[in-house]
This record gives C-alpha cells, structure tokens and sequence, in this order.
C-alpha cells in the first residue's frame, strides 16, 4: 500500500487538500486524513498538487511517413510521455489503401509489443470505404479500438462522399471519428505556385504560407457540415486558429456536438519560428496544421478557459534534423512533425495556470478528465476515485526547469522549447500504483498495457 498525504486533488469542479490511499493498482480511500496500514509506504506531497495521470489521445509512434520513420517508437514514446506525468496513450492505427482494418489494428499492437511505458489504446483511421471495411468497424469496437480517425488532406485523405458514409456508419455503431481538417485542393494549388519558384522551393516559411488558416476553417466547415447531415458528433483534432474555432461556433450554434482537441505548440509558438535564419533551425517547426498567428494563441487560451476546447494532446510526431533535411531542396519533402510529449503538461501548467490564463482544475479537466470520457475510459481513467486505476501525477509548483534535449527522455535530437524555464515541475507519476517516473527519468520501463476503450461518453 502506498499513501499519498497532505497534497491539494485536483477534480474538474474543484480541488481538495486530502489524502489518498493506493492499494495494489486501485485507489483505494480518499479522505481528509487516512492513518496508516501497517507497513504502508507514507508519500509527503505538502504543498504539492496530485492529478489524475494525464491522457494523450493523439499520438504518432512508429509511423512511416514522408518516406522515413519517426524516430520515436513505442519504447521511446511511451517513456517520454511517461516522464511528462502521461499515464496513458492512444495512438493512431492505420489500414493503408488495400490493408483491411482488423491487418491495420494487428500490426499496431505488433508496433506496441517493444514494450510500452504507459498504458495504450489505439484509434483505427480509415483509408478508403468499402462493404468489408464498413464491417469491419464493429471488429474495431469489439476490440477495444472504439474510435477513428480520417483525413482531409495527404494520401491517406476520403473525399466528402466517403466522409458522409463513415460518418452514417460510425452513427450506427454509437462512435465517432477525429478529423485532420485541411483543405487539401487549396493546399496544393498553393504548393504548386510555391514550387514554380526555384527560391520559394527550398524555403522552409513556404510550408506554412501554402497551408493559410482558411484551408484548415474551410474543412473545419465542410466537416461540420457533413456531421451535421449525418447527426453524428465529431471532433476535431489539432485546432490552430480563431478562424477554425468560428466554424465550430457556428457549428454548435445550429444544436452539433463538435469536440475540440488543440495542442501545446500551438499555445506557445507561433509562424516566426518558420523565419529563423538556417534551414535546420526553421524545419524543427514544420507540422501541420502549421503554427498560426500570436493572436491565434490568444484566442485558443481563451477558448480553453470557456470550455470551448475539450482536450490538449499533443500530436506528438518527431524526428530528427537529419531527418528534417529530407526537404533541403524542396519545403514540401519536411517530414511534418515535432516532439512534445514530456513537456505537454509543464507548458499547460506554466502558460496557462501559472500565469492566470487557466485554472489547475481546467488542466484537470482538458488533459485527464475529458480525455478519459471521450475516448471510453472514464471512470477507470483520468480522474482521482476510489476504484480507480491509480494513475497519479504530483506536480510541484514551485519548483521550475529548462528545457533542453540534453535532458530529455525523446529520441529526437532537438527540443521545440530548447532554452525555456517553465514553471512547475512533474516530481512523481505512478502508473496503475506503481511508481514509474520521478524527477522527469523513467525509474521503471515496461509496465504499460493494453487499455480496452468503450464507446465515446459523449458530454457536450
């Protein structure tokens, strides 16, 4: 038994000085105070504030893209996300064109079984759309991959006719999907004229000046207006600007349940970073959607703070700058990606909470609670409970550290926030009672498992 004593809660609603009590892989009492079992081992968390174990549903381990891999694996993923107080991941598993959904689901869990260092689950994109494919959505849900993902843009992007049926189609099934929303037409006019020009072409400020803010609300729209024929709630994965977050708005004004993930790089960085001098210094920026605006920042912080924005994940899909030179010569050849998943809860905490733009409860609610209802975990996941799994993240806030990929637990060689002092520091994470993280190093490897998801717990 483990007893954690005299830290401040965290819930949603509200916070509670108390303590709490760890037996086996449950929490097992929560009380104003709890005297000791026998033998019990006593954790001091004074001053110290105790969280659910955060939950990242959006992430891109061992994915082969833009003709390399990303450098980090299951292994390494998980262990950084597991230093940065993540108890628990869902990854996206993809059937290629050709593959059926139950070979895309497989070879995911073959990816997964390096050994993870929190618990997992997986999304299951779709590709194309067919009878078998349809039904194989039911195989999905049976197997605990209760949720989907498809894309606007890339090769892996449907066309609105197919969106329409896979959104009919989950409907049936009580799921729904996750959308990259992108206007890919527009993107790639954009992209050819860029190219046309020999200049532009090996210009890494041409990745975000062909992919404008009006690609990513104009899908945002054409989705929400598709989910709305079909009935079906949907989310939106990696929000980046106030002109998507209209689209939304108008949206939820017409009665449409639409969730809304948005991201840590888009809280604290914005399109500049695509102008620093030298290739490899400006290519570490390069995802998409890209960077936005300063007042972007501005608008999602306080989409956060009024309850607009369900989730922060953190897309986290790294690679190396060696890797990034694959685009040297031509901007449209950068993988698109970047690391951040051991600092996801830091910056919320430091930007957000630490300055006055959010409250500890709102962190709570964005990176554990909703989380975890959403995607089919609630009450095991992301919420402090008796009978709960005890995932736990104590967070000091008054300690402080600098950012630098000397220290980090990524594989990838650079840090996004190299050089940054963030306030707040992840001290402990205990996954399912075990102790797996102190002091932002992975103390025990391993023991991640397999999270078998229910269907959505819808709570717009």
């Amino acid at each position: 038994m483990k007893l954690i004593r005299n830290g401040t809660l965290v819930y949603p609603d509200k916070s509670r000085t108390a303590d709490l009590l760890i037996d086996g892989e449950k929490i097992a009492k929560i009380a104003d105070r709890i005297e000791a079992p026998q033998g019990c081992e006593i954790i001091d968390a004074s001053g110290k504030l105790v969280f659910p174990g955060f939950i990242d549903a959006h992430t891109h381990f061992d994915l082969h893209v833009a003709g390399t891999v990303t450098i980090d694996d299951f292994y390494s993923g998980t262990k950084a996300e597991a230093a940065g107080g993540t108890t628990t991941i869902v990854d996206f598993g993809t059937a290629y064109p050709g593959e059926t959904l139950n070979e895309g689901l497989d070879n995911w869990f073959k990816k997964a079984s390096v050994g993870c260092s929190c618990d997992y689950g997986f999304h299951q994109t779709i590709t194309e759309w067919n009878d078998s494919i349809s039904a194989q959505v039911q195989d999905m849900i049976d197997r605990g991959a209760t949720t989907f993902k498809i894309y606007m843009t890339y090769d892996t992007q449907i066309d609105d006719c197919t969106i329409l049926k896979v959104l009919q189609r989950l409907k049936e099934c009580g799921t729904t999907t996750g959308c990259h929303c992108e206007n890919s037409g527009l993107i790639d006019a954009l992209r050819e004229e860029y190219a046309a020009d020999p200049e532009k072409l090996r210009t890494v400020s041409s990745h975000y000046l062909t992919r404008p803010a009006a690609a990513e609300a104009e899908a945002i729209g054409r989705y929400c207006h598709l989910a709305e024929v079909a009935d079906e709630p949907v989310i939106d994965v990696h929000l980046t600007c106030e002109e998507g977050l209209q689209e939304i708005r108008a949206a939820r004004a017409r009665g449409q349940k639409v969730y809304v993930e948005t991201c840590p790089q888009y809280l604290v960085m914005d399109d500049s970073f695509y102008e620093r001098e030298g290739f490899e210094e400006a290519s570490k920026y390069v995802c998409a959607p890209p960077l936005r605006k300063a007042a972007d920042q501005d608008a999602l912080w306080k989409a956060l703070a009024d309850g607009e924005i369900q989730t922060v994940s953190t897309d986290h899909c790294s690679f190396t700058t060696e890797q990034k030179r694959l685009g040297s010569e031509d901007f449209r050849k950068i993988p698109g990606g970047m690391p951040g998943a051991e600092t996801r809860g830091v910056v919320l905490f430091s930007e957000g909470v630490a300055k006055g733009r959010i409250t500890k409860e709102k962190m709570c609610e964005v990176l554990s609670e909703n989380p975890a209802r959403l995607y089919g975990m609630y009450p095991k996941k992301g919420v402090l409970l008796e009978g709960s799994d005890a995932d736990i993240v104590i967070l000091d806030p008054n300690k402080s550290k600098v950012v630098s990929a000397k220290t980090q637990v990524s594989a990838c060689d650079y840090a996004p926030l190299e050089g940054m002092e963030l306030t707040g520091t992840i001290d402990e994470v205990y996954l399912r009672g075990q102790k797996i993280a102190e002091d932002g190093k992975v103390i025990l490897e391993n023991q991640g498992q397999y999270v078998k998801r229910g269907l959505p717990g819808y709570f717009l």
